[in-house]
């Protein structure tokens, strides 16, 4: 079953642009893993940087947590924030268009 995950980083201040740089090598890494359909980052508008993920199944979700891709990431990145990584995971709720009503 499809997993969802959002994980919202919290940059230090004035280092947004730097952390999405420095996520760079870490997400290409990630690209290549087994089961990774989408891991995209985007700006919000509270100042975060916030990762969407969709994951093909929990357990290509578990081996990712673990893995050397997220360990590059981790690494690149731990200068950067202000304070922890909040990372959420979800089950689509389908609902109208395989489109627009899931991920």
């Amino acid at each position: 079953m499809t997993v969802v995950v959002t994980a919202v980083f919290h940059p230090l201040p004035g280092r947004k642009e730097e952390l999405a740089t420095a996520m760079q090598a870490g997400i290409a890494a990630v690209h290549g893993e087994k089961g990774c359909e989408l891991y995209a980052i985007h700006d919000a508008e509270d100042g975060t940087v916030t990762m969407i993920e969709k994951w093909t199944s929990a357990e290509d979700l578990d081996a990712h947590a673990g893995g050397a891709a997220e360990a590059i990431l981790r690494g690149d990145i731990e200068d950067l924030l202000e304070k922890d990584t909040v990372v959420t995971r979800m089950t689509p709720i389908p609902v109208g268009s395989k489109e627009q009503g899931q991920l």
